[in-house]
This record gives C-alpha cells, structure tokens and sequence, in this order.
C-alpha cells in the first residue's frame, strides 16, 4: 500500500466524527444490553478505524498514536464505551505485530479483523510438543463479543528454570466467553470475561512477554518497535478526553433552558456559579488533552528517530496517562455535579458519562495515583516496582 492510499489523520478524524449521530443513537441499546452495537461495530469498519494499526503490507494504515488520539477523541465524544472498545483494540492489533510473518499473515487474513486482550497472567501454561497448553481466566476483555482473535498472557512453567509470563495469540473461538458484564459505568464496552479450557496454542503464536513488553519481537515497521506500556498507553488516553468534551457539550447544550430551582435564575448560565464551574471544567479539559498530545508526541517521536527510551520518559508516560484520566474526571464531575437533579435520568447523557469516567478511572494501568507513584519513585532515582513501564 502506498502513502497515497493512506488516510490523512484530519481525513479520519472527519470520518469518525461523522459517524456521530449513528453512534449516538445506540448508546442507550449498548448500556441495556451490555456490548457495542453491530451496527456501530460496522461503521467504525467502515471508517477504517480497525486499520489504524495494522500494518500496511496487509492493507493497513500504520497511523501514528497522534492519530489514534484525535480518532478516540471524536468517537468518545459519540459515545465513551465505543471509543474504549475501538481504543483497546489497537493495542493488542499493536502487540500481533511482534510475532513472526507467518503469524501475521494468518491473522491480518481477516479482513478488519479485531483482537481483543489483556496484560493480566490470569493464566497457566504448560509445555508441550510444539508449543503449550494454557487454562485459566481473563476478566475485562473489552470488545471479545465482536473480536476474531484474543491476545492473552499466562506464566509458563519450563521443565527447568523459574516461571515467567509469556503472551500468546488465540482465536476468540477457542475460548469459552462468560458473560458476566454487569457494572455501574462502561457498560456499553461489553468487557466479559474468557477461559481456557486445556487450549493447545503453537509455539510461533507465543512470546516471552518481557521481550514484547521492551518492543523486541519480530516486528519490522518503525512504529512496532517501541516498548509496549507508552505505546498502549497513549493507544488509551484519546478516549478520556473525547468523555470530556462530551460531558463538556452535553452541559452546554441543556445550559439554556435551565433554571436553578429554588432561585430567581431563570437559566442557569446567568449565575455566576456557572460561570465559575463551566470554565474550571474546560481549563480541566484542556489539560487532559494536553497530557494526552504531549504523551502521544513522546511516542511518536521516539518512534521516528528510534533512540532509545530513557527509564524516566517510560516513567513519564505512565504518568500523563493518569494525569489524562485524573483531569477528564475532574471536568466531567465539575459538570455532573452542576446539571441539577433532572440529569440522574437515564435519558440525560451526563450521568452515563460520569458512570463511564469513573469506571476508567478504577482501572488497574489507568488510575493516577497508581501512575502518579510510579513516576515519583522513579524521580525519586528508585527503580520502578512493575515490569508494566
């Protein structure tokens, strides 16, 4: 595929962000219902979004991770659950490229195909002839409702020598999917849980996960060569502040007809109060996109030049992304906290949202103070506590 044939980022960003009515209208099926809608699946398809990182010998876009920020931006801003599930997607699609040629081919087989994944060594995998047997469990795997392929992560026991994680690619049809999604926020993502039952996986489709998490598997594109927790981390953040600038239009748009109930505002956005809190969210706002370009910048230009990483800029991104997840969720609660009791109803947006950025904000490799700490202790000159950097 030449450079030609490859979207501009403003051309895909134009793309999704027309996509936006359609993403819209399934919001409420996806929380009833717990898993993206088909027909929203098939429009980011169509969009060229699953794309984004494959590679180019196989019809792929090779996009940078600014890219992948404006796209998850403007689909957030539809719809948060969508924009997560599209978001995790290109980070195991990213970490596919790591294995052997031959495995690629079978896998970038599928035209759009879709791999789901995780980092939790939830797993057991034993050695056998030809490669190992894994059994265990993953939960939160955003997306495997809709997905061809699930990367996983396991501790491999050898013969001889100390266990040590490795990641493996299945196709999602050999695992057996629970359906236990039940939660408060991101409902929509469809995030169940799979299991390995005595699941047989070759030795081509398996990589030790240190090497993979230091960017040294077999990959050969320029953008494939990074280690993996800035690149998965600047994969995520786009998704946070397009849940801002949702939060942030949703409010702006009822503030109108708003009046504060008990007062003699007849709209809210008469009152100084308002004023106070609509411009405290957007300085919030425009700091998690901030962090978030200032994140996908170090990526893509480490990326380019292809020096090597310092162990505080790994440290650094790490902490953008928490910085990211930190501010969306302060903008968003600003906003929530101002829309009046009318906005706890279903049919009001700003409450999924808020839901949904608080979901994020809980989550293992996303939490600032989890990603706040990191960096401190490396500042700190102390070495990080976490092969995940």
């Amino acid at each position: 595929m030449s450079s030609t044939d490859v979207p501009t980022r403003e051309e895909l960003v134009r793309r999704v962000a027309e996509l936006a009515p359609a993403l819209k209208k399934h919001s409420a099926w996806q929380e009833q219902n717990r898993r993206v809608h088909e027909e929203s699946i098939e429009a980011l398809a169509e969009a060229g979004v699953f794309k984004l990182r494959r590679p180019k010998r196989y019809g792929g876009y090779e996009a940078d991770t600014r890219t992948l920020v404006d796209v998850a931006t403007e689909i957030g801003r539809a719809d948060g659950s969508t924009s997560w599930v599209a978001s995790v997607y290109w980070i195991p699609t990213w970490m596919a490229c790591q294995f052997p040629e031959a495995v690629q081919d079978e896998v970038f087989a599928t035209p759009d195909v879709r791999i789901c994944g995780t980092l939790s060594p939830s797993a057991m995998a034993a050695p056998v002839d030809g490669g190992v047997v894994v059994n265990g469990k993953w939960g939160f795997i955003s997306g495997a409702l809709h997905a061809q392929w699930q990367e996983i992560i396991a501790i491999l026991v050898p013969p001889e020598g100390e266990p040590y994680p490795i990641m493996a690619l299945v196709p999602i049809s050999d695992l057996l999917i629970v359906d236990d999604w039940d939660t408060s926020g991101l409902r929509g993502t469809g995030s169940v849980s799979t299991v390995a039952q005595d699941v047989f996986i070759p030795a081509e489709r398996v990589l030790p996960l240190p090497a993979v998490l230091e960017g040294q598997g077999a990959a050969s594109a320029s953008i494939y060569r990074a280690p993996l927790l800035p690149v998965a981390s600047a994969s995520s953040v786009g998704t946070l502040v397009g849940m801002a600038r949702s939060a942030q239009d949703t409010f702006l748009k009822r503030l109108p007809d708003r009046k504060i109930t008990y007062t003699a505002y007849d709209s809210q956005r008469e009152a100084p109060i308002t004023h106070h809190q609509v411009a405290e969210a957007a300085l919030k706002i425009d700091e998690a996109g901030f962090h978030a370009h200032r994140l996908s910048t170090l990526v893509d230009t480490r990326t380019a030049d292809g020096t090597p990483w310092k162990l505080e800029e790994r440290a650094i991104a790490r902490a953008d992304l928490g910085a990211v997840v930190r501010r969306a969720k302060e903008g968003i609660d600003i906003l929530a906290s101002a829309s009046g009791g009318s906005s706890i109803y279903h049919g009001i947006p700003i409450q999924r949202i808020a839901r949904d950025v608080a979901a994020v904000n809980l989550h293992a490799l996303m939490h600032p103070n989890t990603n706040t700490e990191l960096y401190g202790r490396v500042l700190c000159g102390l070495e990080p506590n976490t092969l995940y950097i």
